[in-house]
């Protein structure tokens, strides 16, 4: 599955992308431009706008209108709808920040690369395969957990 998000939901991306899954995004993007790369690469657009998104069925893309208002409930309609877990697997999550995928790394390549007492206390590293970003399970994985536990509920919920 590969999605294609409009400006809206950028913080939505981040977190689809930790899930592994394929989201291209760009607030640069104009509706046509969301239409014409939706097509050209058979991408399921998610989108806040109602306008764009009737655009785009109309045009027989497939598109979503993503309703929830908050992360938790947008991960949990997004889960249920296009059936995927909710869960972190390091071996097909990609990088927040560019949508490259994330290659384990031996510890001392993160020599330099980390803050000192990143290294010195954590031991897993990874690394993105398009921006080089070097990422571990650091004080922030509770929140991420503790997210994508709450998200879990509301799928259990509905």
């Amino acid at each position: 599955m590969k999605f294609l998000t409009d400006g809206m939901l950028g913080k939505l991306t981040r977190w689809l992308r930790i899930l592994g899954q394929d989201v291209k995004y760009s607030v640069n993007f104009n509706d046509a431009e969301l239409i014409a790369l939706a097509k050209k690469e058979h991408r399921v657009l998610l989108t806040r706008d109602f306008e764009l998104y009737q655009r785009s069925a109309a045009k027989q893309l497939n598109a979503f209108y993503v309703e929830a208002k908050n992360e938790t409930e947008r991960l949990a309609e997004l889960s249920r709808r296009f059936a995927f877990p909710l869960q972190f697997d390091v071996t097909t999550s990609r990088c927040p920040k560019c949508n490259g995928k994330l290659r384990s790394i031996p510890k001392e390549k993160a020599v330099g690369k980390v803050e000192e007492n990143t290294f010195e206390n954590y031991d897993e590293f990874w690394r993105c395969t398009h921006c080089g970003k070097i990422y571990w399970r650091g004080a922030h994985w509770g929140r991420i957990s503790a997210m994508l536990e709450e998200a879990e509920g509301k799928l259990k919920l509905s």
